[in-house]
């Protein structure tokens, strides 16, 4: 698997063609995950080289399909793969767990492999950081290039709502995030407190 190769793809086609109008899933979001899932991993005592390839190409390639489309952009970042990692040496066994954790990144989330559930916790890893608001900003406007029409009350219930139903998957992003997204998600629930 040559994961340079395919990593500077994927980077350079984000930089060129993802859309201006996509204020959080941008090249940043992505990079970001990377990272986290990485971090994660460790904290996991990942350390098989096969499954940090596979991991982090996943976290490269998890929004690759919002080049074409918004909506399940996760099928279509999986047709990108299939269609690009054998280019690279990547075997249809590989490119079948990648796939299958792109599509678990899908909300609702649910992961069934360690690697998948490090992937959905990086994913989402912002919901339990300092960045919350400015991420919650970036993918309100988003939204709202997309057709949202609600306004940031409404906004709010649904971030409300979402951090409700939301589990980190790995006991790593547990112990790290929760307390976190739980003040994130007191906050939230005061602005409605008469």
């Amino acid at each position: 698997m040559q994961l340079n190769k395919a990593e500077q793809f994927i980077i350079e086609h984000l930089q060129l063609h993802l859309p201006a109008t996509l204020h959080y899933h941008k090249l940043a979001h992505t990079l970001d995950v990377v990272h986290s899932s990485l971090v994660i991993a460790e904290e996991e005592k990942v350390t098989d080289p096969t499954e940090l390839i596979l991991l982090r190409t996943s976290a490269l390639y998890h929004d690759c399909g919002f080049l074409h489309i918004y909506d399940h952009h996760e099928e279509e970042g999986c047709r990108i793969v299939r269609e690009t990692l054998p280019g690279f040496s990547y075997n249809e066994q590989a490119i079948t767990i990648i796939c299958n954790m792109i599509m678990k990144t899908k909300v609702p989330q649910h992961p069934e492999t360690h690697l998948e559930q490090i992937l959905c916790d990086a994913d989402l890893d912002h919901l339990g950081r300092e960045d919350f608001d400015i991420i919650g900003k970036q993918l309100y406007s988003e939204r709202k290039e997309f057709g949202y029409n609600g306004n940031e009350t409404e906004w709010n219930k649904i971030q409300i709502t979402f951090l409700e139903s939301h589990v980190f998957w790995t006991k790593s992003s547990q112990l790290k995030r929760n307390q976190k997204k739980e003040e994130h998600l007191q906050r939230l629930k005061n602005l409605f407190i008469l």
